[in-house]
């Protein structure tokens, strides 16, 4: 890049680099490194380089491997293995809360018993696969009834996990509310809380989409009969910190919790129902619009009976990434395409139901920021 070129021109061609250039320029020259490290910069900048994350536990390990695939006219042949921080490295113990702005969000117990941590503590880390920082985050008085939610708010570029405990079951109990944030360093209760106490949020799972987390939820409702369950999304404004709901259609709010799933493509909310027998209903909401939901189409792979199918994410293009689990028991990931119902093979294989894939943009967050880890502390008000 010639010096001849104004130095308000460099910057906003820099802005529309790669990260890997990015990071190499930074040892071009003072100035190059002193604008690209600049808060201004790593905040504004915005990759349109697209990857899609799989995470599976090869046959014969016990270790999960973590594969990056790029999401361009490429797909799927440029892929490399990625290595995790070394404070979540832990064999089969380690979740992915979420993903937001190109930045990763992972969850290890220290210890876990079968209903949930045994010790009440654990590491969350923010992660930046594109350029191996990583900011680990003490998380205390956890229990089985704890929901974690990631995401970065877009106001402000500041990464915060969302920590909501519910006391127990009991219909008049409020549940705790906390949250973390980068910038800070700190935990602390946002004021707010779920519209109503009668409403539990779902363990598994939460998205990010246009500044807002999700979550599949249930609400018990009283009859005179009784009480019912009635399935519905709940939404947490990362820039205001205020819960809001999101009414299902009926079908769908009537239905099983665990027949519903979150998922997302592109920048639009989508709820996945398996029908049954390896068929799964993808549901796309409207703008946030409360039970404005449009059913995009149906996944129905046509595989011998005998496999078994399991969505497990979307391509930027809107296509499905599906588990097909074969006769020996071990699955692989396949594409399918919701027109033709083909399906094209991304040659990876690895144990049954040890899959899971999400999508992240590369992204200058946390380039500022020292790998450490922060110890558990809240705020005090």
């Amino acid at each position: 890049m010639s010096y001849d070129i104004p130095f308000e021109i460099q910057a906003e061609i820099m802005k529309r680099l790669p990260v890997r250039s990015l990071i190499q320029f930074r040892s071009v020259s003072k100035q190059w490194k002193s604008l690209i490290d600049s808060s201004h910069f790593i905040s504004h900048y915005s990759s349109q380089q697209q990857h899609l994350l799989a995470r599976y536990v090869k046959l014969g390990s016990l270790h999960p491997t973590y594969l990056s695939i790029v999401d361009d006219h490429t797909f799927p042949r440029h892929r490399v293995s990625l290595t995790v921080p070394m404070p979540v490295n832990m064999p089969a113990n380690c979740d992915i809360i979420g993903t937001s702005c190109g930045l990763l969000c992972l969850y290890s117990n220290y210890q876990k018993g079968r209903n949930g941590p045994v010790s009440g503590s654990g590491m969350a880390v923010i992660w930046n696969p594109a350029i191996r920082k990583f900011v680990a985050v003490s998380v205390r008085n956890l229990t089985f009834r704890t929901v974690l939610g990631f995401g970065v708010c877009r106001e402000t570029a500041d990464p915060k996990i969302v920590k909501i405990t519910c006391k127990d079951d009991r219909e008049d109990v409020e549940s705790v509310v906390e949250v973390f944030t980068l910038s800070s360093r700190t935990w602390r209760n946002p004021g707010t809380n779920l519209p109503r106490k009668s409403i539990k949020l779902g363990l598994f799972g939460s998205q990010v989409v246009d500044g807002c987390l999700y979550w599949l939820a249930t609400d018990r409702i009283t009859t005179d009969g009784g009480f019912s369950f009635s399935n519905i999304i709940i939404s947490f404004d990362m820039t205001s910190e205020e819960f809001r709901e999101v009414n299902l259609p009926d079908d769908l709010s009537r239905l099983r919790g665990i027949k519903l799933s979150l998922s997302k493509v592109r920048e639009s909310l989508v709820v996945v129902e398996d029908v049954g027998h390896g068929v799964e209903a993808i549901w796309m909401m409207d703008d946030g619009v409360s039970k404005s939901f449009t059913k995009l189409f149906t996944i129905n792979v046509n595989t011998p009976p005998a496999q078994v199918r399991r969505f497990r994410g979307f391509r930027k293009t809107g296509e499905p990434i599906i588990e097909v689990v074969q006769h020996n028991l071990h699955g692989q990931l396949v594409v399918y395409e919701p027109d033709s119902e083909h399906v094209d093979e991304l040659e990876i294989d690895g144990k049954k139901f040890s899959f899971s894939v999400f999508s992240y943009v590369e992204t200058l967050l946390l380039l500022d920021q020292p790998n450490l880890i922060i110890r558990y502390r809240q705020q005090v008000t």
